[in-house]
């Protein structure tokens, strides 16, 4: 009499269950193009930028300056930083056009007044708002008291984005 009771509540657990076989649909065309506002075709950053959907970010920490850019000046240690965020870009399939947001922290050189913003921004314009690479993230610029190292006076961070990849099965 178990028996039978299980077997008639099996099959009362199983009505309306439906077996289907589902198609995965996926729309494999290409993200819209991510939107950039300057103020003024000459503005050294965006005014503001909308990541449409489709798109994957790619994060950079704090980058620093090579080893031996340390205690050179602003603009030599900002090169340096800038040729790291493309070299690491590079291996994680981007590229500094795909950079949509940047951090920059600045110590003042010892003996100076403030920040060398003008040295950094030296080095930007050779990376950022050129006629070969003319995309200009959003960005903000701080002086910092201190960086990890005391010979240290640039530390950069960046967010890039990129097409999404779709998903391996």
């Amino acid at each position: 009499m178990m028996r039978l009771i299980a077997i008639a509540a099996a099959g009362l657990a199983l009505t309306g269950c439906v077996i289907a076989d589902v198609t995965e649909i996926v729309d494999t065309s290409a993200p819209s193009a991510i939107q950039r506002a300057y103020a003024s075709p000459t503005a050294f950053y965006a005014k503001h930028i909308v990541i449409p959907p489709g798109y994957a970010t790619i994060r950079l920490p704090g980058i620093i300056p090579d080893a031996d850019a340390f205690g050179a000046d602003t603009e030599a240690q900002a090169e340096s930083v800038f040729r790291k965020i493309a070299a690491t870009l590079q291996e994680a399939g981007a590229s500094e056009a795909d950079v949509v947001a940047m951090t920059v922290y600045l110590v003042k050189p010892q003996g100076a007044a403030s920040m060398d913003f003008d040295g950094m921004m030296r080095a930007y314009g050779r990376h950022y708002g050129s006629a070969t690479q003319p995309n200009r993230p959003v960005r903000s610029t701080v002086e910092v008291a201190g960086l990890v190292r005391p010979d240290m006076l640039v530390e950069i961070e960046v967010t890039a984005a990129v097409p999404a990849q779709p998903a391996a099965r």
